[in-house]
């Protein structure tokens, strides 16, 4: 969501702002072909990233290629369902593509009505222009009106992406993650790493870039218990001769319904992200983890 060159004001992106922009063109360009290389194929981007700039880097980069592009139909504070054929249509022309992989509603808001808009959702399926249909930040009780409306006609809900982490566990408290398993959806998690504070390399009083520094992870009275998971996560990526964030994106996938999606503004974070796809946690290293996370489920 760093990804992409927006000019003059555009640059204020809320990604961006919070985390700073992609180490470079050439670096987003690695990270694009490290993650393919290494077997991970889909990416997922926003209008909202970089006001677009992001869609038209992703699409860029992703042409003539057998990549599967995840976007959304934005947020916004007059945006209504009846909005949605636009805003696909000018995501489509950003991408430079026929079609999206998985079109996802990015927040539920008050104004958007959830079942008019998976009946324009499966208007675009039928058309051809939308392969699947998710849904963001929705709540277990959102999911299933989205559900239903999409089931009468005659279509699964894909997904729903939400924050998940092992420093953020609400997901298993909220009932989102039990909704996802009733009703066929895979859990999309977002901020596998916990912005970063899963990596262990702000544990030595390095700042993160953007505004994510702010963060309750980051906080110094978080500190000591961040550290306790890194150091379990340490541990175990040593059994498995890797660092700490292969370890906390498997975690995730070892649940057969969750798919992480970790970021990367460089080759070679995309590259330790994707040993996460190289190594299986043994069921004792999956409770070690459970019990020193346990108080970060609520």
């Amino acid at each position: 969501m760093t990804w992409g060159d927006p000019t003059g004001l555009r640059r204020m992106s809320p990604a961006k702002l919070a985390y700073g922009g992609a180490d470079s063109a050439q670096e987003e360009a690695r990270a694009f072909e490290t993650s393919m290389h290494a077997g991970v194929t889909l990416f997922d981007t926003a209008p909202m990233y970089s006001y677009g700039a992001c869609e038209r880097r992703l699409g860029a980069l992703s042409r003539d290629t057998a990549a599967l592009v995840a976007t959304k139909f934005p947020p916004g504070p007059r945006s209504t369902a009846e909005d949605m054929p636009r805003e696909l249509e000018s995501s489509l022309t950003r991408l430079g593509r026929p079609a999206v992989d998985l079109y996802q509603h990015h927040f539920p808001a008050k104004r958007v009505d959830i079942p008019r808009l998976m009946e324009l959702m499966a208007d675009a399926v039928e058309a051809g222009k939308v392969r699947a249909v998710g849904v963001s930040n929705y709540s277990a009780e959102q999911m299933r009106i989205a559900h239903a409306a999409l089931a009468a006609r005659g279509i699964p809900l894909a997904s729903n992406q939400v924050q998940y982490s092992l420093l953020h566990r609400q997901p298993e408290t909220n009932g989102v993650l039990d909704a996802c398993r009733e009703l066929g959806a895979t859990l999309i998690a977002y901020q596998p790493l916990a912005s970063g504070a899963l990596t262990g390399k702000y544990l030595n009083g390095a700042r993160p870039r953007g505004f994510r520094r702010f963060m309750p992870v980051f906080r110094r009275g978080r500190r000591q218990s961040v550290a306790a998971v890194v150091a379990a996560l340490r541990e175990i990526g040593a059994n498995h001769n890797t660092g700490p964030s292969p370890v906390a994106i498997r975690w995730l996938i070892e649940n057969g319904s969750v798919l992480p999606i970790p970021g990367a503004k460089n080759g070679t974070q995309a590259a330790a992200n994707a040993q996460a796809l190289s190594i299986t946690l043994a069921p004792d290293e999956i409770e070690e983890l459970d019990r020193v996370t346990r108080d970060w489920r609520h």
